[in-house]
């Protein structure tokens, strides 16, 4: 949907003279809203029961902020804050004048409110900014607000939830709003490294000083469709650059574009998508969570998986003798055909081994630097109900699928998309499950340019001592770096038909032999196969398919994963961290 610059308020002395047809030149004006999306009326209400959406063209309205409250915070939840001194830094001339006279017709004290809320019974400090207060601008009040507010949430081990619209640092404040940035940026970090979940929510207008500090420091950052984000208003920059912006540059889906924001979040689902967060990031630090679902006291707070019975151990065994049955009694294929298996167009993608594992999977998107690349995905899920990140490699079944996907092979940002959610999943504990499943890293100028080498190694350097518990499965094809940049783990597990090499048999074939058409017998000779490399000790686990695994019919090898996932998390989450740390080096420095 086309999202014009919307939410200009009618003019006060303005009556709406007339609404579908009907004459309604006496109505007084406050009971209408006109839409900048369709520029037609709308009554107040139908706009407050549509959570301030305009139920004909589906444009967002500002909220005020105790509107958003509303909206957000469960019914009486809310315990409002207050916080901070007024300054006038610059006895800036009718500004303490017009603060007062804008606190007595909004009823409000400053740009923003703060408290301690409940959201879908989950608790969190909140705070939601207002653009009736000088345009939601920062000054020394409201970055003393939020300061202190993520302060108050670290000590008392709070989740923040801040939902962000400003025109940036407030002017007439000078010198010391420009500092405010410093100082809430400086609590956010310390409240991130005390290991707790910021979610910053931008909504229209999110600009200037508080896009540049805590509205782009949350671990979650959700948007709301068409919302203009940046940091440098819009005529700003057209009249530096002497040009026309092109359209919807610095709105919300150009942001996901580029790689700032992860997800945009329509607000009707805002509510159920924070109270789902809140609970993904639940801190409980006198119980844990158990595959069982029961809970031990005195125990860190990670999600631990309960021993097998001896039946459980039993099937296991079962399970392991199938697979060396289905490995080397099984159907014999030729190294090629096995090549020609891991490509194949009917393949299943990572997408579809996420959904059969993890039904509750929420997409991220972003690196945060440049761009969202569709090649890699990553989120969040919950596995028997303990959270996990997932990660993976990415193809598409088509032309167009293709194209947005380039075919499986992550450029820089992909790498660096993942490589922030797995340190995010280290912040809060999580099991880190990563699939692999690419022809290798894209080779293209824009990937060079943008430090295609520099982002893999930087994937290799942090996943090597990434303190949570990494497993990498091998789905398809498994090409050099660009799929070892996902494949520093705890245990490598390949799919039987999948494959892992140094580089494509054609590229082998080409380099050693300077002939690319002998690639089926550089295939026979590179040992890429399973259970080659099982031999090689290069993985842990060979993923049986009694035949060739087909998109659509995962549901058999979605089992055994299943449980032998239950079986990893397991072992792992009984490990130490500096213990795991050391045998994943150890793991690597065998070979």
């Amino acid at each position: 949907m086309k999202m014009e610059r919307r939410f200009r308020r009618t003019p006060s002395n303005t009556t709406m003279k007339r609404t579908e047809g009907r004459e309604s030149a006496d109505v007084p004006q406050d009971l209408w809203r006109k839409c900048a999306g369709c520029g037609r009326p709308v009554y107040r209400e139908a706009a407050r029961e549509n959570e301030y959406i305009c139920p004909r063209c589906g444009a967002y309205f500002r909220m005020t902020a105790p509107q958003r409250i509303r909206q957000i915070a469960d019914a009486g939840s809310f315990q409002l804050w207050q916080d901070g001194e007024d300054q006038d830094p610059l006895n800036f001339p009718g500004y303490v004048e017009k603060r007062e006279q804008t606190r007595k017709k909004t009823g409000i004290s400053e740009a923003v409110l703060i408290g301690a809320a409940k959201i879908g019974g989950y608790p969190a400090v909140l705070g939601v900014c207002d653009t009736r207060f000088f345009m939601g601008s920062m000054g020394t009040v409201m970055g003393e607000r939020i300061t202190r507010a993520v302060e108050r949430a670290t000590e008392e081990r709070l989740p923040v939830v801040l939902t962000c619209c400003s025109g940036g640092a407030r002017m007439q404040e000078g010198i010391l709003s420009l500092m405010q940035m410093a100082k809430t940026a400086a609590a956010m970090k310390r409240h991130s490294d005390a290991g707790l979940l910021s979610v910053c929510v931008l909504t229209d207008p999110t600009t200037g000083g508080v896009t540049a500090s805590f509205a782009s420091l949350g671990d979650i950052i959700l948007a709301e469709p068409g919302a203009l984000i940046g940091f440098a208003g819009p005529r700003v920059i057209e009249q530096t650059i002497g040009r026309k912006l092109p359209e919807g540059f610095q709105q919300a889906e150009f942001l996901l574009e580029h790689g700032f924001v992860d997800q945009i979040t329509e607000r009707k689902m805002l509510k159920a998508r924070l109270a789902w967060l809140l609970k993904m990031h639940e801190q409980n630090p006198s119980k844990t969570r158990t595959l069982a679902g029961t809970e031990e006291d005195g125990k860190p707070e990670q999600c631990l998986f309960s021993k097998k019975s001896e039946e459980e151990k039993s099937k296991r065994q079962n399970l392991e003798s199938a697979e060396h049955a289905a490995v080397v009694g099984g159907e014999k294929r030729t190294p090629w055909e096995t090549v020609l298996l891991s490509r194949s167009a009917d393949r299943p993608t990572s997408l579809e081994y996420i959904q059969a594992l993890f039904p509750d999977f929420e997409e991220l998107h972003g690196d945060r630097r440049a761009g969202d690349d569709g090649a890699i995905i990553g989120g969040i899920a919950t596995f028997h109900g303990c959270p996990v990140t997932v990660i993976g490699q990415q193809k598409g079944r088509n032309r167009k699928e293709n194209r947005k996907r380039n075919s499986g092979m992550p450029s820089p940002e992909g790498y660096r998309k993942a490589l922030r959610l797995m340190k995010q999943a280290e912040k809060f504990h999580r099991p880190v499950i990563c699939l692999i499943d690419t022809p290798g890293a894209y080779c293209g100028l824009e990937a060079e340019e943008h430090g295609q080498g520099q982002a893999i190694a930087e994937n290799l350097y942090e996943m090597s001592t990434l303190k949570t518990p990494i497993l990498s499965l091998v789905i398809g094809e498994g090409g050099s770096g660009g799929a070892l940049a996902l494949g520093i783990a705890d245990e490598v597990w390949m799919m039987e038909n999948s494959v892992y090499s140094i580089l494509s048999p054609e590229g082998f074939a080409s380099i050693l032999w300077k002939d690319s058409r002998r690639a089926e017998e550089a295939a026979a000779v590179m040992r890429m196969r399973a259970m080659d490399l099982k031999e090689l000790r290069v993985i842990e686990k060979i993923i049986p398919e009694e035949t060739s695994v087909r998109s659509g019919q995962i549901q058999g090898v979605a089992a055994y994963l299943e449980r032998e996932l239950m079986g990893f998390l397991s072992r792992a989450s009984q490990i130490p961290e500096e213990e795991r740390i050391r045998r994943r080096y150890a793991r690597f420095r065998r070979l």
